[in-house]
């Protein structure tokens, strides 16, 4: 398939924006997966210069460039290079550029001369006569249009306005979504290698019987944030990704829930990634004993095996611990309360919430003065 653009574009930023957009609209609708690199796409350019209020100059085409990158460098050299020709002429006003089509070096990031082409008619264009017309009728075309998967811009438009993201991340998701695999029959794989499906199942997929859905930001936090990364420590990228929807969801609702801390959270992820399970996420951190340590209080929520004394008892045996700190705490050096919260993080292992012991510290070192 060869799809002509007009000349409306006047800089290589236009073109390397217009052959992105291009790109994700043929992976929107499974045409392509729009990777140059490997062949799937290649651009041809048509460049030319002229000034302010003159007609059109002569162009030349730049042929089977293979990435954006190396578009934007052709384009600006062949710039460069038409305006070096015209500028040197004796008589700017006659001069002209030859007529050529060229390559493009990407060592040295130069085009080079392929072939001269005298005029237009040198181009040989004519119909085949073994080729009949494609005729579409207008209701074809609308049935089409009508059955269109969500574009590029679409999406953008609905995660920005109806999940408050900011550009940052909708750009981050569909970059992700960018390098998904379109099969050869135009297919696009499953919502599991969409991080935009991804995101939109992980929002939704909270309480949906009431209506209501995650935080969005909570959402795109962990993905972006921690599921990317993690990821791409891994060497790894979003296809690989075999955390399931119900998992990663599961998993932030624990953190918002505080049933286990951020860090927790982190450091169970990390586990899922290196240890593929079907197993619940919350029935994963039991095992590793990351619950936190108020909700691991209650022998209902993890089983009596792993229940523990209740954080009151830990802060008064950290208490009784360090009675040189505690003394300075109520001396008014507040900077040493840090030193017992540290004592009582130790003690629980990290899985209790930082801000409430060190409330509860103060609060009992106070009440014992």
């Amino acid at each position: 398939m060869e799809i002509v653009s007009e000349p409306d574009l006047r800089s290589p930023e236009e073109a390397g924006a217009y052959v992105r957009a291009l790109q994700a609209v043929l992976r929107a609708v499974g045409a392509s997966d729009g990777n140059m690199e490997q062949g799937s796409l290649r651009c041809d350019i048509n460049v030319s210069v002229n000034r302010v209020g003159r007609p059109p100059g002569t162009r030349c085409e730049i042929k089977n460039l293979n990435s954006v990158k190396f578009m934007m460098a052709a384009i600006t050299h062949e710039i460069h290079r038409q305006r070096a020709i015209l500028e040197s002429a004796p008589d700017i006003d006659m001069a002209t550029v030859p007529q050529e089509t060229r390559g493009f070096d990407e060592h040295r990031f130069e085009t080079y001369k392929l072939r001269s082409k005298e005029d237009a008619p040198d181009y040989r264009y004519m119909p085949d006569p073994n080729l009949g017309e494609l005729v579409l009728s207008k209701e074809r075309v609308q049935a089409i249009r009508d059955t269109l998967p969500e574009l590029p811009w679409e999406t953008r438009q609905r995660l920005e306005t109806d999940f408050g993201l900011s550009e940052r991340d909708v750009e981050v998701l569909l970059r992700v979504d960018s390098g998904r695999e379109v099969q050869y029959d135009g297919e696009i794989s499953g919502s599991s290698s969409s991080a935009v499906a991804y995101f939109d199942r992980l929002c939704v997929g909270y309480n949906s019987k009431e209506g209501i859905r995650r935080s969005s930001k909570a959402v795109v936090n962990w993905m972006t944030h921690e599921l990317l990364g993690q990821l791409a420590s891994r060497k790894e990228s979003f296809k690989d990704n075999h955390i399931s929807v119900e998992q990663m969801g599961e998993l932030i609702d624990m953190v918002q829930e505080k049933t286990i801390t951020g860090t927790s959270g982190k450091l169970l992820l990390r586990y899922m990634l290196a240890n593929p399970s079907q197993a619940p996420t919350r029935q994963i951190a039991t095992e590793l004993q990351l619950i936190s340590f108020q909700a691991s209080s209650d022998p209902a929520s993890c089983g009596t095996s792993l229940f523990l004394p209740d954080l009151h008892t830990v802060c008064a045996d950290a208490i009784a611990a360090l009675p040189e700190e505690v003394a300075s705490v109520r001396k008014g050096r507040k900077n040493v309360l840090n030193k017992i919260v540290g004592r009582v993080m130790k003690d629980t292992r990290g899985r209790a919430d930082a801000p409430a012991v060190k409330a509860l510290l103060e609060k009992m070192i106070v009440e014992e003065q």
